[in-house]
């Protein structure tokens, strides 16, 4: 594909969709696991109303076996697809938390991405999944998505191949129509590794057949009715449950919501300006700290952080371990501290390390983002998961002149991010069609879905949660107001007894609920 000269706004959702079983790698959030638990409850399946051609998924029996202090672990059978389900057969790893008092249920989660891993989630940081409450009440369930980590997952490079594909810095200059060559090249090489290494599964990595898989999940753990609490991309995963079955779809919390109805170059968009209006934010905390590499005005520390991103373009920093810190991996090192206030500090000890020509910390951040141990191993898949996903979901849209607004608005209200924030879509060179459309959720039917959105949150903008809420037919926002990636669970107890309370009892909060 010859790369044309008009700049096209990167499918930025690529680095900012909350991956966030990262960010608890980051902060080394590894929550006790609780060995109190409730008896094991085993329940018949749900299969009612189901096709007749689905009963073999909806009634297979799950043989759990234990996997650490109050968890089991099982493989749930699923069709690779939904509409022709006797052709192939895929794989869903699933692990619950049994609860630690009386049984209500299984509560399902979804930590985001698309591409993180919800087993791994729950197993590894079950009480930054869920509070104390949930955990009391039900059996915490984590699963991996179809195409991601322990289920039949979407492969394209070996450890190797992902550092060249992630932190290797173009020979080209920034911009050029050989930078954009440059990319693309390694964008189709990319998607060709995928198709090989894949086994015939990226035409069926869709989050309407996740949801289908999310239903037989349901089902098989004897639920009739869902209970869920999706974060981030996991709020799309959830809202089109419900439109799919919003019979089911009983009590869902959907906290830092997607609009489902915006274009993949609308979400680039406003999420280059929450991520400005948030490093704005993180300048004016550090400036008012003693140990602040930058000083003077909000304005001037803006000016300097920009400068010293221009200056790692220019002449990028080694590391101990011979990659190269450009100004795109400090880019990705400064988004993924910017999800939680809780990683200022460590932004803040990354950039004073930076202007001493130091790197190490920068690739620290950037390394949890993109699943890369410190050996330098990727295990888990969520590069390639979040790939597949977001190229199936999202027509490719093809719009110089929609495309050059968007790159002018950007420049406009994000100047920081702005010079990082384009380049050739990876989806162009998707070997398969996407299937996936943009359009509004009303989910007619459905019992009332709680929307949590948070009123600076830089990856998913307050403005989708406020969109949500207004699209379901029945709609619940609450507010959370502060700064950082998603709501619950983040140490506002207005939010917790909102989402607890709904979820255990079915209380269902205030339309409009504000938590300072």
């Amino acid at each position: 594909m010859n790369p044309r000269p008009t700049p096209r706004l990167r499918r930025v959702t690529g680095l900012v969709a909350g991956l966030l079983a990262a960010a608890v790698a980051l902060s080394g959030c590894l929550y006790a696991q609780i060995p109190e638990v409730a008896p094991s409850v085993t329940r018949e399946p749900d299969a009612a109303g189901v096709p007749e051609e689905l009963l073999p998924y909806y009634s297979q029996e799950l043989d759990w076996e234990e996997c650490g202090a109050g968890f089991d672990c099982t493989e749930v059978t699923a069709p690779l697809d939904w509409e022709n389900p006797s052709a192939a057969e895929i794989s869903l790893a699933v692990v619950r938390h049994r609860a630690t008092e009386q049984h209500t249920g299984s509560l399902l989660i979804n930590p985001g991405g698309p591409g993180a891993s919800g087993f791994d989630f729950v197993l590894q940081s079950l009480g930054y999944a869920v509070g104390p409450a949930l955990i009391e009440k039900f059996d915490v369930v984590g699963f991996d998505p179809r195409g991601v980590g322990r289920s039949t997952a979407v492969r394209c490079l070996d450890a190797e191949e992902m550092d060249a594909y992630l932190y290797e810095i173009p020979d080209a200059e920034r911009g050029t129509p050989e930078w954009e060559a440059e990319l693309t090249a390694r964008n189709e090489a990319f998607a060709d590794a995928c198709d090989a290494n894949s086994e015939g599964i990226l035409p069926h990595i869709t989050t309407v057949n996740s949801a289908r898989d999310l239903d037989l999940l349901r089902g098989v753990l004897g639920d009739t009715e869902l209970n869920y609490l999706g974060y981030s991309y996991g709020t799309f995963l959830g809202a089109t449950y419900a439109k799919l079955y919003p019979e089911r779809a009983t009590r869902l919390v959907l906290d830092g919501a997607i609009d489902p109805s915006v274009p993949g170059l609308d979400v680039g968009t406003t999420q280059a300006l929450g991520f400005e209006s948030a490093l704005r934010a993180y300048l004016e905390g550090c400036l008012a700290s003693s140990e602040c590499p930058f000083n003077g005005t909000l304005d001037e520390a803006l000016a300097d952080f920009q400068a010293l991103l221009a200056s790692v373009d220019q002449r990028p920093l080694p590391n101990g371990d011979g990659r190269m810190l450009g100004a795109d991996t400090m880019m990705t090192g400064v988004i993924q501290a910017l999800y939680s206030v809780d990683y200022w500090s460590v932004l803040s000890d990354a950039i004073e390390a930076v202007l001493q020509g130091d790197p190490s910390v920068m690739f620290f951040i950037a390394d949890a983002y993109n699943g890369r141990t410190e050996d330098g191993e990727y295990p888990d898949n969520s590069t390639e998961a979040f790939r597949a996903y977001n190229c199936m979901d999202y027509p490719v849209e093809d719009d110089p002149a929609a495309e050059a607004a968007a790159m002018a608005k950007i420049r406009k209200g994000a100047p920081t991010f702005a010079p990082y924030w384009e380049g050739p879509d990876p989806c162009e060179v998707w070997p398969y069609p996407p299937t996936g459309t943009r359009e509004q959720i009303s989910a007619e039917g459905s019992g009332p879905i709680v929307v949590v959105g948070t009123t600076n949150d830089p990856a998913t903008p307050y403005e989708w949660s406020e969109s949500l809420a207004d699209q379901l037919q029945n709609g619940v926002l609450v507010t959370r107001v502060g700064e950082g990636h998603t709501g619950y669970n983040k140490g506002n107890s207005c939010v917790d007894q909102a989402v607890e309370s709904y979820l255990i009892e079915g209380t269902v909060p205030e339309d409009g609920l504000r938590c300072e």
